[in-house]
């Protein structure tokens, strides 16, 4: 075993990651555990400033504001992370939002606003990260699905699309990038102990864990705990993949 407990071959060498919604949730938990592998990590935030900053002086990285809807905002965070840390070889698109409702009552704005940040967001940043890994001929991309994104989620019809959208997204750039050392992944969690399930009221948290065959929710650490071994040098032939972090509850899909 190497150190803090990762198998020989996890821990990097000061590769440069950027996790975007870092400053807390699974954001947070994956930018603390890919420092507690090796990596110097930027942390991504759109609103939660004190969140990151707190988040990037607890594992010694670097908090940059990046609106990933704004292809501005996301050059000015990149020129920010390369001038501080390196180029960026490690790319969690983990930046999301939701805006719930059914079909029959959503409106244009709830529908443009949650495939803006979960789906087009993911391919503004990624666009601009994959030039530095190509050179590196280098590159881990993970991409926060859900589990509403292969089963659907009455409700939510406009983040299940924008989920489902980003395994097209992975598996197409996968092909496209597998030659260059760059791999492309999902993480799929299911229900997970966040801000966004606690906004959920009891009955309907109580609902999603008794679909759940471990009989829980997840935690985001054990999410992270995925995301980081993707991110890793052994982890180079795992590639176009959807990776389920949902104790069960999307099997079969």
């Amino acid at each position: 075993m190497g150190q803090c407990g990762h198998p020989m071959g996890w821990r990097m060498t000061g590769r440069v990651a950027l996790v975007t919604g870092g400053s807390k949730g699974i954001g947070r938990a994956c930018a603390v555990a890919l420092a507690d592998a090796g990596f110097r990590v930027a942390v991504g935030y759109a609103s939660g400033q004190d969140g990151a900053e707190k988040v990037a002086a607890d594992i010694g990285g670097v908090a940059v504001h990046i609106d990933v809807t704004d292809r501005q905002s996301v050059d000015a965070a990149f020129a920010t992370v390369e001038s501080a840390l390196g180029p960026v070889h490690v790319l969690v698109n983990n930046a999301g939002v939701t805006a719930d409702g059914l079909a029959l009552r959503m409106g244009e704005d709830q529908w443009r606003r949650v495939l803006s940040i979960n789906l087009d967001g993911a391919f503004t940043v990624t666009t601009r990260a994959l030039p530095a890994m190509v050179k590196a001929r280098f590159g881990r991309i993970v991409n926060v699905g859900s589990v509403a994104g292969l089963a659907g989620s009455a409700g939510q019809i406009n983040y299940s699309a924008a989920k489902a959208g980003l395994v097209g997204l992975t598996r197409s750039l996968a092909r496209e990038v597998g030659s260059r050392g760059i791999t492309c992944n999902v993480v799929a969690p299911g229900p997970v102990a966040t801000d966004m399930t606690a906004a959920l009221s009891d009955e309907r948290r109580a609902e999603l864990v008794g679909q759940v065959p471990a009989g829980r929710m997840g935690t985001p650490e054990e999410v992270a705990a995925v995301v980081a071994f993707l991110c890793s040098d052994v982890a180079g032939y795992v590639t176009g993949a959807v990776v389920p972090v949902d104790g069960g509850l999307g099997m079969g899909h």
